[in-house]
């Protein structure tokens, strides 16, 4: 058995690992990374570029069946469904190598390819190698999560795991999950050929402001999603090309695939976490608000930690933790700031408090000021005008802003800067927007709010009067 004594151990080379791998490393600190599976995770592998990719080839074939708006003929945008697993296997391969671990040992990082296993609060055993570090960072993320659905065990079905290596185009696609993974897929699919079908057994983007979720839903039912709410799956039969799913109410649908897409649970089965003394709730490792475990030598970031499982948040986790570790400094995660987009069309982005959350927090005193995509001009020529932005606003300052329409996501950029740093509402106004862009309905926003201060303020009339009358 092989020893090694390392600064930071980091275990996990997804989003996470490895940003804490690639920091830690270049600021001077001996970091030791282990991954038993592949470079870059879920997000490169399985998760936020392959759906991306997927989702890309679904648009493609969706605008030339949808040109003839823009006065141009309407065209079959027939799909060959492995070209688009083709076009998603070299999206991956493109960005594989910023995640590979060649790049990494170039930046001094010791990569170990084996899966750990903790044997000691300070030391892990990869393959035939001890390691023992000063810090210890798991950054194991998450797998799909297989609820035990009587049945389903006996009948083959996909998961992200599996699906972007499915090269047959499924016939008719049944997914069992209405969050933001399935969505996207269901709508990606429909573009591409399958028929499909949504099996949710609460809400369909339940998670997400209602008003702005039906947006997104009437979208993909008029594209020809079936989603059917309210709909907990009960039962799963059937065989490959003849799957069937039941409701307890008593639903039967059936289809020739299936997607389970109902969450996510944190990869902790391997780590032999109790031998390191470290806590696990329901959802992933316990930590506190700087991200350390029950043992003070160990960090748990990203989808491990059993909070936002999003990629961008595994790298917020990273910085958070270097700072601590690297420096001494003080340090915790925040949750406020942090924005998440649902990859639809439209798409669906929303950064701080719904309007709901701000409503039960601060009552009477929140304002919420909305602005429409019909009514900005860009929007409009590109025909994209189905949509609207919602701020909610208490004494000046945004405290949450949700977005349904074209390029929410990045529109939500904005947003998220201004509540990471707490800026005004006057702030957001005084910025000059290029005409015409779709950015000028977050300026419009803001002057939303504004207008009634300005526009319906007797004191503001009766001094614009004064001023008129008295200056010459």
């Amino acid at each position: 058995m092989k020893r090694i004594k390392t600064d930071i151990l980091v275990i996990g080379a997804g989003s996470a690992g490895l940003s804490v791998a690639a920091g830690a490393q270049q600021m001077g600190a001996d970091v030791t990374l282990l991954e038993g599976h592949k470079m870059g995770g879920d997000c490169l592998n399985y998760g936020c570029v392959p759906s991306k990719a997927l989702i890309a080839s679904g648009k493609a074939a969706h605008v030339q069946r949808n040109a003839e708006q823009y006065g141009v003929a309407d065209a079959p945008g027939t799909v060959d469904f492995a070209a688009a697993k083709d076009h998603v296997a070299d999206v991956i391969a493109q960005i594989a190598p910023v995640d590979s671990q060649e790049r990494f040992e170039g930046f001094g990082v010791r990569v170990i390819r084996e899966f750990g296993r903790f044997v000691s609060p300070t030391e892990v055993e990869a393959g035939d190698t001890t390691i023992t570090a000063r810090r210890i960072v798991i950054a194991t993320g998450s797998a799909p999560l297989v609820p035990p659905i009587p049945g389903f065990a006996d009948v083959p079905y996909q998961t992200n795991e599996t699906l972007f290596e499915q090269r047959e185009r499924p016939e008719h696609l049944l997914i069992i999950g209405g969050g933001p993974i399935g969505m996207e897929m269901a709508q990606a699919h429909i573009r591409l050929g399958s028929k499909v079908t949504v099996i949710e057994g609460a809400k369909a983007l339940g998670k997400d402001d209602p008003e702005l979720a039906s947006v997104v839903l009437d979208s993909l039912r008029a594209e020809g999603v079936v989603i059917e709410e309210d709909a907990k799956a009960a039962r799963i039969s059937g065989e490959a090309g003849a799957i069937e799913v039941e409701t307890e109410d008593g639903r039967r649908i059936s289809g020739s695939h299936l997607l389970m897409a109902v969450g996510r649970k944190s990869n902790t089965d391997k780590l032999n976490l109790d031998a390191a003394g470290i806590e696990t709730t329901r959802t992933g490792i316990k930590v506190d608000a700087g991200l350390r475990t029950s043992n003070r030598r160990v960090y748990a970031i990203g989808d491990v930690a059993g909070g936002l499982q999003f990629t961008h948040v595994a790298g917020y986790h990273a910085g958070v933790i270097i700072r601590s570790m690297l420096f001494a400094l003080p340090s915790k995660a925040k949750t406020a700031h942090i924005p998440w987009v649902t990859y639809t069309e439209p798409e669906l982005a929303q950064v701080g408090q719904t309007e709901a959350q701000a409503r039960k927090t601060h009552g009477d005193r929140l304002e919420v000021v909305r602005f429409d995509y019909a009514h900005n001009d860009r929007a409009i020529a590109e025909r994209k005008t189905k949509g609207f932005i919602k701020v909610m606003v208490v004494k000046g300052r945004p405290i949450g802003v949700s977005i349904v329409g074209y390029q929410a996501g990045e529109l939500i950029n904005l947003w998220a800067l201004a509540l990471a740093n707490n800026m005004k509402m006057s702030q957001i106004a005084a910025m000059v927007a290029p005409y015409p862009t779709i950015g000028e309905i977050n300026k419009r926003a803001a002057g939303a709010y504004f207008s009634p201060r300005l526009f319906d303020s007797a004191l503001v009339k009766r001094v614009v009067g004064l001023v008129q009358r008295v200056i010459p």
